[in-house]
């Protein structure tokens, strides 16, 4: 059978970073998994555990928590999934919407290319074996924000399985014990998206906004091989660089375009694992820790005292920092009944995709998508990127994590190193501690900044140089802030920043501090490092940090020996 219409739009390892404390999470490599039945057909990290968990035996063992993850991502596309309705966030509502995307009688869904393009590259990226036979499917609930009463995605078949993400966590508070983990990936489907209720409590009604409804989404479901909110979030994380580097995907949490849920149970080691509940739409790395670490923690007080844990689905309350029931999976009907109401989709063929050995002599290009060719078009992944520039520039591990979580950092940091001639370790250590410091205390992204790459390499040419001091420096930084416009050679002309060059003048003021300190002289003297530590202060306050601390010292030192 030939592949369905598409409509046209365009083994590695992934890396993250986290700091984990060794004293207060359990030490292993991947998790076993939840009980699991082997079916490819659930949407669920895996099937129903036991309606309540085993009562725990206070203080007889340690509590193991495992964790998987469901994550929702929105693909970077023009149009919608099965419809031409374009795709753009904050549009008004209901503006963006097809006969197709309202469920209007006689409308057909027509796949969109890029989105499977989108597909297929994110699978390869992540290491899966990408499926040459998808089929779609037609899950069933009843929603006012679902017009047709059900939402089309790849339940029995999805478009890529099998597949990992790497990440790595530091142990302890030292950033070099740095241990690399890796959570198995199960699949990788493509779905559509439902729209959005927007409840007006004030007039007691909820109304619908059907512009996210089609919109394409990329399930990735990620096996229960974590332990903790940290993890989680680590691996989440590095999943949204990946998505971003690859252009499959914006993956900006705000804008809800990438949506986690988790998967989050505990139990004694070497025994069976326990009730499962699941913590839904969370859209913040800091909540989703947050999230997974309060509902860890409220499972184990629940067994210590007797209780048992029920098979729910339950939200994150940020604002109280705790989880809240939403519905019970076994106990309400209508939901219960949603892990039967599977069909195939009858309006769409399977998808069939080709390598190169396979690809059907004279196919229309326009008509069928090449693997092999997709392979080759994969950029440069952040994994990739963090081992260059730590090979390139000499850095520190922990320093190319920050360089890359940052959007546009890298950027940033790479033009001014084109155009400085101060060493890659001093250029990371002012952007990433001064530079960014100053963007978060002042909330705004690399992009807003004032001080462009261009102007912070001159201002690091100067010190480089010798002109200006580390404290001047800083001080021409700060001002940069506040007086657009200027260089940081103009700033250093009118408040007279230079280093003194005039070394004779130089030594007079030594010889004066030395004469009007000479308790600190005798101090120095007997041997005491402080002592000239403070006479270098002092030198550096008579002259307005216009001093270089590595000359004072020699003069010092040169006169008190004489």
């Amino acid at each position: 059978m030939a592949a369905p219409v598409l409509r046209g739009c365009c083994l590695r390892r992934c890396w993250a970073l986290a700091c984990i404390d060794s004293g207060s999470r359990h030490g292993r490599g991947a998790a076993t998994g939840f009980t699991s039945s082997g079916k490819r057909g659930q949407s669920f990290v895996a099937q129903q555990p036991l309606l309540t968990a085993q009562k725990s035996r206070k203080g007889e063992h340690k509590w193991a928590a495992v964790v998987g993850l469901e994550i929702h991502a929105q693909i970077a596309s023009n149009s919608k999934l099965f419809s031409g309705s374009q795709v753009h966030f904050a549009a008004p509502p209901n503006s963006l919407v097809s006969f197709f995307d309202a469920s209007l009688p006689g409308t057909l869904p027509v796949l969109n290319r890029r989105c499977v393009e989108a597909a297929v590259m994110t699978g390869l990226a992540l290491n899966c074996h990408i499926n040459k036979k998808s089929l779609f499917d037609r899950k069933h609930y009843f929603y006012a924000d679902l017009p047709a009463g059900y939402q089309i995605t790849q339940q029995r078949l999805p478009i890529a399985v099998n597949g990992s993400l790497a990440y790595s966590v530091c142990v302890g508070k030292k950033w070099r014990q740095v241990i690399t983990k890796t959570v198995r990936i199960k699949q990788i489907q493509l779905e559509q998206d439902s729209g959005k209720s927007l409840h007006d409590e004030l007039r007691s009604q909820t109304l619908i906004d059907l512009n996210r409804a089609g919109v394409g989404l990329l399930e990735v479901v990620l096996e229960p091989d974590m332990s903790c909110g940290e993890e989680a979030a680590t691996a989440v994380r590095e999943l949204q660089l990946i998505l971003q580097a690859l252009g499959t995907s914006q993956a900006n949490m705000a804008e809800g375009q990438l949506r986690v849920d988790a998967n989050i149970s505990v139990h004694h080691p070497g025994e069976p694992l326990g009730v499962r509940t699941e913590v839904k739409n969370l859209n913040s790395a800091r909540f989703l820790a947050r999230a997974i670490d309060y509902e860890i923690q409220r499972q184990i007080n629940e067994l210590e005292n007797g209780c048992e844990i029920l098979n729910e689905t339950r939200s994150f309350d940020y604002k109280l920092g705790c989880t809240v029931p939403m519905r019970d999976k076994e106990g309400k009907q209508d939901y219960r009944w949603l892990l039967l109401l599977f069909m195939p989709e009858p309006n769409l063929p399977p998808l069939l995709l080709y390598d190169t050995a396979s690809l059907p002599a004279g196919a229309d290009p326009q008509q069928v998508i090449n693997i092999d060719r997709i392979r080759e078009q994969l950029p440069e992944l952040p994994s990739e990127t963090r081992e260059k520039l730590i090979q390139q520039y000499g850095i520190l591990p922990e320093h190319s994590f920050a360089l890359l979580n940052e959007v546009g950092l890298l950027e940033f940091f790479q033009n001014v190193i084109k155009e400085t001639r101060a060493e890659p370790k001093k250029v990371t250590s002012w952007v990433l501690n001064i530079f960014l410091g100053f963007l978060k205390q002042r909330n705004l992204a690399v992009n807003e900044s004032p001080v462009t790459p261009s102007v912070l390499a001159e201002l690091l040419n100067l010190l480089d140089r010798k002109v200006i001091s580390s404290a001047a420096a800083k001080q021409v930084f700060e001002e940069l802030w506040r007086s657009k416009g200027k260089t940081p050679s103009q700033i250093v002309s009118e408040r007279k920043l230079e280093l003194m060059q005039d070394e004779e003048a130089l030594e007079r003021v030594c010889h004066a501090v030395m004469e009007g300190h000479p308790q600190v002289v005798m101090d120095m003297k007997k041997g005491n490092p402080r002592a000239i530590n403070k006479l270098i202060g002092l030198v550096r306050k008579v002259t307005h940090n216009r001093a270089d601390p590595t000359v004072i010292k020699e003069i010092l030192e040169k006169q008190l020996s004489s």
